[in-house]
């Protein structure tokens, strides 16, 4: 089994209530929950889907997909190794240490692990 599991996949909007009511209306997807006006995730199954503006997107107009790790400082030091870059080295937020990356072909990964309580 991997050390790295794929939770979600964020895409771009400029209007959070309009993709909410496309994905929710077209596709049926639930709610799962919402952040003002800047951030909403959806109910992809296995995978949730987020949908975030300029504020909350950790590459504003990519597709990127966020893989949950309980290293995240390794993750970004192999993707920085093998290739790939760092957009965003390793911190901590609110919830959660993050780092954003490309990959060796210029995908958006963001890697994440959740802070201690």
């Amino acid at each position: 089994m991997s050390e790295y599991d794929v939770r979600m996949v964020v895409l771009s909007t400029d209007d959070l209530d309009e993709s909410i009511r496309f994905y929710t209306e077209t596709l049926g997807m639930k709610l799962k929950f919402r952040d003002g006006s800047h951030y909403a995730a959806l109910d992809g199954g296995s995978v949730t889907l987020a949908l975030a503006t300029a504020v909350d997107h950790p590459i504003p107009g990519k597709v990127v997909v966020g893989i949950k790790t309980a290293d995240v400082d390794a993750a970004a030091k192999a993707i920085d190794d093998n290739g790939g870059a760092i957009v965003k080295g390793p911190y901590n937020d609110a919830h959660e240490r993050r780092a954003v990356v490309y990959d060796n072909q210029g995908n958006g990964l963001v890697f994440y692990s959740p802070l201690p309580r």
